[in-house]
């Protein structure tokens, strides 16, 4: 209990203090360790342009993990399938409900999966499409048509869905747009310079909301 409320804590008044990320290793089979430049890129950007504080090399962390408590924001992508044991289930509830944030960036492949477990972790609420005027595409950086088309998958328009417990965003969800390619090296994607930049500051605007939330 003592380390719920010291992340609490942490969350609400630590904004402008050092604060890391994370990396989500689950189990399943699918590549949880996909785009790996990619969260390496969207610190170094956020640090320069939010003046965030954020340690360069993220760490991984498992579901069932206590270190997950460590870190106000978990960053989760991959193309496969997805498998939540009933104590990462719990783990990754508690984090969220204390006071944690998970963002998903679907790479593709990760729908089907995410969308089954997600309902393991929270039963009674559905994933729910966040609208363009959210606090979380007006941060540093403003997104007045909600959240930007990155990378084509089935020709489908880029949404952004979320979970809110009790009123909170828990849960950011990227689909149809995959945020974290744009936020790799640009010679892996060979993505326009305009499209990088949206993707990061978007990135930037996740960080920053779930620093300060």
């Amino acid at each position: 209990m003592k380390q719920l409320i010291w992340i609490s804590f942490f969350l609400i008044f630590s904004f402008s203090k050092a604060q890391d990320v994370a990396i989500l290793k689950y189990n399943g089979g699918g590549d949880w360790y996909a785009n790996p430049t990619a969260v390496p890129n969207l610190i170094q950007f956020a640090n320069k342009n939010i003046r965030t504080q954020i340690a360069e090399n993220p760490i991984t962390v498992q579901v069932n993990s206590e270190d997950i408590f460590n870190f106000p924001l978990v960053f989760m992508t991959g193309h496969g399938n997805v498998v939540f044991s009933d104590d990462e289930i719990e783990n990754l509830k508690k984090y969220l409900i204390s006071g944690g944030f998970l963002h998903i960036s679907d790479n593709y492949g990760l729908d089907k999966f995410i969308r089954k477990e997600l309902k393991k972790v929270f039963p009674n609420l559905e994933l729910q499409e966040i609208p363009s005027s959210h606090p979380i595409f007006n941060q540093t950086f403003s997104f007045p048509n909600g959240i930007p088309k990155i990378h084509e998958h089935d020709k489908k328009p880029a949404q952004a869905f979320g979970i809110f417990y009790e009123g909170r965003l828990v849960v950011f969800y990227d689909f149809e747009t995959d945020l974290s390619d744009g936020w790799e090296d640009e010679i892996i994607h060979n993505n326009p310079k305009e499209v990088r930049e949206k993707a990061l500051k978007m990135g930037a605007n996740i960080i920053e909301y779930a620093f300060k939330n």
